[in-house]
């Protein structure tokens, strides 16, 4: 074992930075280019990572320090390992901020463009200079053609898989033609696009700025399934955007969660906002305490009450019911506030189709009968949900494009299997993700189904563990019902309902036999999916719960 002092490497410009934030302690394992503590100057923050792998044994900075190039964070004891001189080590890459602001922890990339700066006519706009960046993709477009654009405006932005940026324009002038679309990819000297020049224009440096990733958007709701509590929108591309006051690592984190940054209120100094307050935030919007701006401009459109002006329609009704009788008035839950607008996006945009079908689950249903019995102590009750979530596993691996999502004018095949399950809570209904569900057993997913469920009922499934579904089956089984046809949970292309199994005669050539039958609703979209398709599909479902042993085929 070796002790190692890891050092503050080469941050640029900077001298004489605050430690903000300490995102180890002694003890921790820490692996080589980990976060060790994040810095703050006037105009950028980032975090500096570790040049080695070891165990911390000692820090040597606290919150309020300064650091400097050389400066020396902590000292690890490094297993079997050299450890690389600091000034080899991965360059902390600064963020660019707003007042008391911090964006995504990227490279600075500065870009000479050379302007022509007489008279008015067509003007070719570039990427300037990025950085050690190739083939990094657009995600947004901020301008449109007609647009009048300034010098140094955005146009775009674009996105490696470590730092995002904007890309300014170099001229002035009217946009003619707009050279990109999202989902390109560009490298230096791309053409963006066509101005009409203007004669102000001059040459200047130009440095891309990064911008902050959105926060991704929560899952769509499901038939009687609704969003996640935490459904955000990217802001429009013009609308004023104030930088959250967070360092990377936070922003990365609340991402995941699907947390609007600029919604939360920071604990830390000068309103910084910390890990402990995304998660906070997290629990009040799952409570039904706080609510997002996403969830609150979606509430008026629920279907209930909706006017219907904006898809066309004539006016909802409006009726004074207390001229009829006695009424009682009672507000929708949180849950179907939040719902309604995708159920009734989902039900007029999807052009869905509704198969019904009946299997065969007498065998199963005595197998998962014998093997609860059989397996009593260990305390997890197998459930027939749990072997249909394998059985649609299969039927997707069989048919992948029931397994794809609609992405514009392509077909996004997932090599993922995360299949969503309707959980019935005292607020409504939810949709708890089984994740890889191709890599777990039937203990296992039955297990994990129960720790979910419960964790709906409670109010405390997060936005993580509602997210990613492929597919979603929504049972009735346990109430009643023989058909029905669920809403398709976009962008999923299909889902699967069940209702409650009963005994019928079905004739086996020779005599009828009492068998236990399970009714099917399998709705599809049929921009992706047609009926010969969706009636294989179902076929096979039924046969791998005819024999359950097909599943290992």
């Amino acid at each position: 074992m070796a002790l190692v002092e890891v050092q503050v490497p080469d941050i640029g410009d900077f001298d004489e930075v605050a430690v903000i934030e300490l995102l180890v302690k002694p003890g921790d394992t820490v692996t080589a280019e980990q976060s060790l503590i994040t810095v703050e100057s006037d105009k950028a923050s980032m975090e500096i990572p570790s040049s080695t792998a070891g165990v911390v044994k000692e820090l040597r900075v606290a919150l309020g320090d300064k650091v400097k190039q050389g400066s020396v964070v902590l000292v690890l004891e490094a297993a079997g390992a050299v450890s690389a001189p600091a000034s080899e080590s991965k360059q902390a890459v600064p963020s660019v901020t707003g007042s008391q602001s911090a964006t995504e922890s990227i490279p600075q990339a500065t870009a000479v463009a050379s302007v022509a700066a007489a008279a008015s006519g067509p003007v070719a706009v570039h990427v300037p200079d990025i950085g050690d960046f190739k083939d990094v993709a657009v995600i947004e477009v901020f301008v449109k053609p007609g647009d009048t654009i300034k010098v140094e405006q955005s146009l775009i932005t674009v996105e490696s898989d470590k730092a995002s940026m904007e890309i300014p324009s170099s001229h002035a002038g009217v946009l003619k033609e707009l050279k990109v679309k999202v989902g390109d990819t560009v490298n230096i000297g791309d053409l963006l696009a066509i101005l009409e020049g203007s004669p102000t224009n001059v040459e200047r440096s130009a440095s891309p700025v990064p911008a902050p990733v959105a926060a991704p958007a929560a899952p769509s709701a499901a038939a009687a399934t609704p969003a996640s509590a935490l459904d955000t929108e990217r802001p429009a591309p013009n609308a004023p955007m104030g930088l959250p006051h967070a360092s990377p690592s936070v922003r990365k984190f609340a991402r995941e969660l699907g947390v609007p940054l600029a919604e939360v209120k920071g604990s830390g100094p000068k309103g910084r906002i910390t890990e402990a307050d995304v998660h906070a935030f997290t629990q009040a919007v799952m409570a039904g305490t706080t609510q997002t701006q996403a969830q609150a401009a979606k509430v008026p459109v629920a279907p209930a009450g909706g006017g219907g002006s904006e898809l066309g329609l004539i006016p909802w009704p409006k009726v004074d019911f207390t001229k009829f009788g006695p009424i009682e008035r009672k507000e929708l839950s949180r849950i179907k506030k939040i719902s309604g607008a995708n159920l009734l996006r989902n039900a007029i945009m999807i052009p869905a189709v509704t198969n019904h079908d009946d299997c065969d689950i007498t065998d199963l249903e005595a197998f998962r009968v014998s093997t609860n019995k059989e397996n009593e102590k260990s305390g997890i009750k197998v459930t027939m949900l749990a072997f249909l979530i394998k059985a649609c596993v299969a039927a997707l691996k069989k048919y992948p494009e029931f397994n794809s999502s609609l992405d514009g004018d392509a077909l996004i095949y997932k090599q993922y299997f995360h299949i969503g399950f309707a959980a019935d809570t005292p607020n409504g209904l939810m949709v708890p993700v089984i994740k890889d569900a191709d890599k777990k057993g039937i203990f296992q997913i039955s297990q994990e189904m129960g720790e979910l469920a419960k964790k709906a009922r409670d109010g405390k499934l997060s936005p993580g563990e509602m997210s990613g579904a492929c597919f979603t089956i929504s049972s009735l089984g346990g109430i009643g019902g023989r058909y029905f046809t669920p809403i398709i949970n976009a962008p999923e292309v299909a889902i699967l309902g069940v209702c409650k199994s009963t005994i019928e005669p079905v004739w086996d050539g020779k005599t009828f036999q009492p068998r236990l039958m399970l009714p099917l609703s399998l709705t599809w979209d049929h921009r992706v999916i047609d009926g010969a398709a969706a009636a294989r599909f179902n076929v096979y479902l039924g046969q791998i719960l005819g024999d359950f042993r097909r599943v290992l085929l």
